[in-house]
């Protein structure tokens, strides 16, 4: 197999199951009629959690362990991603705020929280690391150098990646098959006959919108402690994957397991601008590299549009995403 190609795999790999794991939980999220454009900030948040727990951890214990460092680094991200979707259900939900409004105000609010904290962590340095947690989150659960190049495209990524994966099976089944997710669809397409059905609209919004929001937050997590090399630096990709996981959401047409192969392809196309020059051993200029790096959003756009002509049920997102739910005016 060609080197670069070969590079190009081992970097796609990692970098989509950062926005796979922010796509799957913006799927939850949107199933239940709640459309969160805060999954940046919530990527933030979840990223920050933890990687400052294990940082903290391994800095001021005097023998500090691997299990506790992915324990704690786990438990604080998805507390604090679930943190940042009880906000925005609260204000969405309860109070009935504008959707939109309130997941852009998530994406600045997370942002902010995460550099104003971090700051305290630099310490006036452009970058701090948590060495046993980036080891930890990089293992790998197979001997993949000894798998020759089948090792290295298939099983040498850290164990993260495959935890999304199954993830995203796991999700697909419940959404599609079982009677949770057939009262989550229900939700999201017409609240008003779920509640005239005795399903609790609030509660499915709630716990989606959270649980949608812990699962993004292993986006955020994912790229600090494993792909990022364990080291925090107050730099905004985070927020860029962010938004590429919502554009995801649409590439996939609001279905998990096409987060799988989307997620993949995504990466693929993202890195596009430097592999594919050097494969066809061809020259590239700077401003047609950055022209190139536009090609997700505009295989998105084109996805979007084909969606809408066609205008199947199964690929439409869910009827009442994006609206508050009134009861009065059932």
């Amino acid at each position: 197999m060609n080197s670069s190609l070969l590079a190009w795999i081992v970097r796609a790999v990692p970098f989509g199951t950062i926005i796979m794991f922010g796509a799957m939980g913006e799927i939850a999220t949107e199933k239940s009629g709640n459309l969160n454009l805060g999954v940046p900030g919530i990527m933030y948040l979840g990223g920050f959690a933890g990687f400052a727990s294990a940082y903290l951890y391994e800095k001021n214990s005097p023998n500090p362990q691997v299990a506790v460092c992915v324990i704690l680094a786990l438990i604080c991200c998805i507390a604090a991603s679930m943190a940042g979707g009880l906000i925005y259900s609260f204000l969405t939900v309860t109070l009935r705020a504008n959707q939109n409004v309130t997941g852009l105000a998530l994406t600045i609010f997370g942002k902010g929280m995460a550099n104003f904290f971090g700051v305290y962590l630099l310490n006036g340095a452009s970058y701090t690391a948590a060495p046993m947690a980036y080891s930890a989150f990089s293992a790998k659960l197979f001997p993949a150098e000894k798998m020759g190049i089948l090792g290295e495209t298939v099983f040498g990524y850290g164990w993260l990646v495959y935890v999304a994966i199954i993830m995203a099976v796991v999700f697909h089944f419940v959404l599609f098959r079982s009677r949770l997710g057939l009262n989550l669809r229900s939700v999201g397409e017409n609240p008003a006959t779920a509640d005239a059905d005795g399903i609790s609209v609030t509660r499915y919004k709630y716990l989606a919108t959270c649980i949608g929001a812990g699962i993004s937050g292993l986006g955020g997590l994912y790229y600090v402690l494993d792909y990022n090399k364990g080291i925090w630096a107050t730099t905004g990709q985070i927020e860029a994957l962010g938004w590429l996981a919502v554009a995801l959401v649409i590439f996939t047409t609001w279905k998990p397991l096409n987060a799988i192969w989307g997620a993949f392809l995504f990466g693929f196309l993202y890195w596009l601008y430097q592999f594919l020059p050097d494969m066809l051993g061809l020259k590239v200029k700077t401003y047609v590299s950055d022209i190139i790096q536009m090609v997700p959003y505009v295989v998105t756009i084109v996805v979007l549009i084909v969606v809408s002509m066609r205008k199947k049920k199964e690929n439409q997102p869910p009827a009442s995403l994006g609206l508050s739910y009134f009861r009065e005016d059932r």
